[in-house]
C-alpha cells in the first residue's frame, strides 16, 4: 500500500510550486486599485434598479421603470464582476460609462410621454454618477495594466 501520510495543504514539495506562486502573484497584482470603485458601482446599480419605486415616477410610463430596472441590474452585475476579476474587466468598464450616458438620455428616448421632473432629475443624477464611476474604473484599470507587464 502507498504511504499517503503527508500533511494536508503542504505544497512545498510540489514540482510547480514556483510557477504557481508567480502566477498567483501576477493575478493579484493587477487591478486592486479599483477596489474603491467596485462597491459604489454596485450600489449605484442597485439604486438605479429600485429608483422608479423610491422616487415614484408619477408622470412616466412603465417603459422607463423597466429601463431603469434592467440597466440597474446590469450595472450592479458589472460592479460585482469588477470586484471579482478587475484585471479582466478592463474592457467592460467602458460599458459602465456607456450605461451611465444611456441613463442620462433615457427619459426622453424611452418614454413616449413627457416624464415627470422627478424621473428626469433621478436619471440624470444617477446616470452621471454611473458614468463617472465607469470612467474612473476604466482609467484606473488602464493605468494599472500599462504599469504592469506580465510574462
Amino acid at each position: 500500500m502507498a504511504d499517503l501520510s503527508h500533511r494536508p495543504g503542504d505544497l512545498s514539495g510540489h514540482p510547480d510550486v514556483h510557477e504557481m506562486g508567480a502566477r498567483y502573484a501576477r493575478m493579484l497584482e493587477g487591478g486592486r486599485d479599483v477596489a474603491l470603485v467596485d462597491g459604489p458601482v454596485f450600489l449605484s446599480g442597485l439604486y438605479c434598479a429600485i429608483s422608479p419605486w423610491t422616487v415614484h415616477f408619477s408622470g412616466a410610463r412603465p417603459e422607463l421603470a423597466l429601463n431603469n430596472l434592467v440597466i440597474g441590474i446590469a450595472v450592479a452585475l458589472l460592479g460585482l464582476c469588477l470586484a471579482m476579476a478587475p484585471a479582466r474587466m478592463y474592457g467592460l468598464s467602458w460599458a459602465i460609462a456607456a450605461l451611465g450616458i444611456w441613463m442620462i438620455i433615457s427619459p426622453w428616448v424611452v418614454s413616449t410621454t413627457s416624464p415627470g421632473t422627478g424621473a428626469i432629475v433621478n436619471n440624470v443624477v444617477v446616470g452621471a454618477v454611473i458614468c463617472l464611476l465607469g470612467l474612473v474604473a476604466a482609467a484606473t484599470l488602464g493605468r494599472t495594466q500599462r504599469g504592469t507587464t506580465t510574462m
